[in-house]
């Protein structure tokens, strides 16, 4: 077990959030902060982990703060882990002038190809590898694992998932960015970090990914708002619909729940998180028990 770096430990609901740095080797070998949740039960007992992605231009933080998900996980008997959502420090490249949807803060769950970005920008590696062998080797977890996460975290949710069946027993989101390609969003953030390439963008485009699922059922949820500003402004940025309609086409179960008159804020994902990790913890306890 490595000696933790701990910058803050929180009591909240029945048990404790601790906020620790450690080096991560694929984010350029700098400090990276995650946040962990362990209810009170996990000291007898090691528990399954829900890891939480979070959206353009946030940290840790938000969830902790906002997302009012700590009660949830202590009536569910599940670990929450909550990453960053790129790297951050001297020495990481960024485009200038900064903008809020690329770089720091807007890592998109993917590993960077072009010069300027790959050697600090591999968030794919970080959460699907190095995070829970870092988590998994110092805390009371089990190996088992489900992804949930919002708007970019959304996306990067349902992509490593839909990536790796093999490593997560579920996955859901909350109005996920379902088809960067082809939004202003994710083409902004493809091309600078993987070039021009369109066919190596699909491997982090979810309605590209499951057009050609072959694994064993995600149990995939996810919520959308009506009234979500990104899905029914100037630009749909989220594309619910093609991912819905790519789902459908290749027989892979989906339940997609458009929620009325919700947005795209905490104020919704506050509303829905209880019934996420609860979708989670019921299959996650019930593959343990097997």
């Amino acid at each position: 077990m490595a000696s933790l770096d701990v910058k803050a430990s929180i009591r909240v609901a029945q048990g404790l959030l601790r906020r620790v740095q450690h080096t991560a080797g694929s984010l350029g070998g700098l400090p990276s902060i995650f946040a962990i949740y362990e209810p009170d039960v996990s000291k007898y007992k090691k528990l399954p982990v829900v890891y939480w992605l979070s959206g353009l231009t946030c940290t840790d933080e938000n969830f902790s703060q906002k997302a009012g998900a700590f009660q949830a996980a202590c009536d569910n008997e599940v670990i929450l882990v909550m990453p960053d959502t790129s790297p951050r420090g001297e020495g990481v490249p960024d485009e200038e002038p900064k903008v809020y949807d690329f770089g720091v803060g807007a890592g998109f769950y993917l590993n960077a190809t072009t010069e300027k970005y790959k050697k600090h920008y591999n968030m794919y590696d970080y959460v699907v590898k190095e995070l829970p062998e870092f988590v998994e080797a110092n805390f009371p977890v089990s190996s088992l694992r489900s992804v949930s996460g919002h708007s970019m975290g959304g996306h990067g949710a349902l992509t490593v998932a839909l990536k790796n069946p093999d490593r997560y027993t579920s996955v859901s989101a909350f109005a996920p960015i379902c088809n960067p390609m082809n939004v202003p969003w994710g083409t902004k953030a493809l091309s600078l970090y993987l070039g021009d390439d369109k066919e190596a963008w699909k491997q982090y485009d979810a309605t590209e990914l499951i057009k050609s699922y072959k694994g064993r059922d995600l149990h995939i949820l996810c919520d959308q708002g009506t009234e979500d500003n990104f899905l029914s402004g100037e630009v749909n940025q989220l594309q619910p619909l093609a991912f819905i309609a790519a789902a459908q086409e290749a027989k892979i179960p989906v339940t997609f729940r458009m929620q009325a008159g919700y947005d795209h804020s905490y104020y919704f994902i506050s509303t829905f998180i209880g019934e996420h990790i609860a979708h989670h913890a019921k299959l996650l306890h019930a593959r343990g028990s097997a």
